[in-house]
């Protein structure tokens, strides 16, 4: 059975490490692909911690085309809504993420991938998460609570069992700066209608008390009458005076992703998402996050 990254699915780590590279000229893509595959085990163990790989769509279909997802592209143009607002496009060709319990493991594991890729690639972003009162970001409110359990998120984030790319994932990475001058001088009950949900306890807003331009009425994806959903891993980000979350989602499917970004933006004829009032996107990425069987074919055979 085909397996998607363990570290997809592994929660609770406080400390995240995120690299993004982009290949050196005239570097070949299979051979690039064979050292990230070697970052794996044994020197992803100490202190138990979890890396997960992806890479730019079409560089993967390059080196792995009969194990690709058919139409899963880059975020290779900025994607523009209402009222002047835009999303950058910022692809770069492999995204490497570590987590762990301290920062340690994860800044010596970092300083040894950009080393160790470096005939290969350059390091054109490094970014550090962190967790905060366990499953808030820094407006207060509680992240992901409409998630799926890690029963059912493996059918919601992985390719399933014989389509191409198979245990494979979709991994859409965007950095938002929030607004927090902005953000705190909104009255609690402002704030509850942007984001669409109480904030003490997180519960949906119903009927005429919830905005159509609340961040959970434009992020809910729903087709045909069934919703949608992604598995998301967001975490916070950055300092005291300049911060914000990391959005991390991993999809079988792109589009889904995609669309909801179009209902964010008002690219859909929607109202834009009140959030993106108090928050500016910095970076906008997809990357194919390969099954472990698909990296185990690219790893140099360990010597007895």
């Amino acid at each position: 059975m085909v397996t998607g990254q363990t570290g997809i699915f592994a929660l609770g780590d406080a400390a995240h490490g995120f690299f993004e590279f982009v290949l050196r000229e005239g570097a070949p893509a299979d051979a690039f692909v064979k050292a990230v595959a070697d970052l794996r085990p044994p020197h992803t163990t100490v202190g138990g911690v979890n890396l997960v790989v992806g890479f730019r769509p079409e560089l993967w279909r390059s080196v792995a085309p009969d194990d690709a997802p058919e139409g899963v592209h880059g975020f290779d143009a900025e994607l523009r809504g209402a009222d002047g607002f835009s999303m950058p496009a910022t692809q770069a060709d492999l995204w490497v993420w570590y987590a762990a319990a301290a920062y340690d493991i994860v800044f010596d594991l970092g300083k040894a991938t950009i080393e160790a890729l470096a005939p290969f690639a350059i390091l054109v972003r490094e970014t550090t998460g962190w967790s905060y009162k366990h499953t808030r970001d820094l407006t207060g409110f509680e992240d992901g609570t409409e998630n799926p359990t890690l029963y059912e998120a493996p059918e919601i984030a992985l390719i399933e069992n014989g389509a191409p790319g198979a245990g494979g994932s979709v991994l859409l990475f965007q950095q938002w700066r929030h607004h927090q001058d902005a953000w705190t001088a909104l009255a609690q009950e402002t704030q509850e209608h942007v984001i669409g949900r109480t904030k003490p306890d997180s519960i949906e807003l119903e009927g005429d008390d919830m905005p159509h331009d609340s961040h959970v009425s434009r992020t809910k994806v729903v087709e045909h009458g069934d919703e949608l959903p992604i598995f998301r891993r967001n975490v916070p980000y950055g300092t005291v005076t300049d911060h914000g979350t990391l959005f991390i989602g991993f999809s079988a499917d792109q589009n889904r992703m995609h669309k909801m970004l179009e209902q964010m933006a008002g690219a859909d004829g929607g109202p834009r998402d009140a959030l993106t009032r108090y928050s500016t996107p910095l970076t906008g990425a997809y990357y194919f996050v390969p099954s472990v069987q698909s990296l185990k074919r690219f790893t140099t055979p360990e010597e007895d």
